[in-house]
């Protein structure tokens, strides 16, 4: 957008999907989850230039996620930054769009139990 005040505004646009995640409920089946291990949330209409970090409530980073493309969104794999699947919870989602101001979203997952005997 090159309107500053318009894609200040779109900044409220900004979502986060399936929210909330409910593991192998098979809403977004084949498109959020792909497998037992491998579950995804898409980080929607993003700026081109972001930082995305994503908490637990407790404040502990979890992920970054660093955006300069002109791609509108940012798939998460629901692990942290060692790759690590993430626990059931709350999960607080800072964007900060450098000229265009901040965003805070809540994700709620619900994760499934991987069954690794029929994996």
């Amino acid at each position: 957008l090159n309107d500053l005040p318009t894609a200040k505004n779109a900044l409220d646009l900004i979502r986060i999907v399936p929210n909330p995640f409910y593991g192998r409920s098979g809403v977004g089946r084949g498109r959020y989850e792909i497998s037992q291990v491998d579950t995804r949330a898409k980080i929607t209409n993003l700026p081109q230039r972001c930082t995305i970090r994503i908490f637990t409530l407790n404040g502990v980073l979890v992920r970054t996620f660093r955006k300069d493309s002109e791609e509108p969104d940012v798939e998460w794999d629901l692990k942290n930054e060692y790759g690590v699947p993430i626990a059931s919870g709350v999960y607080i989602i800072h964007i900060e769009a450098p000229g265009l101001g901040e965003k805070v979203i809540k994700f709620f997952a619900i994760m499934p139990q991987v069954d690794l005997n029929n994996y």
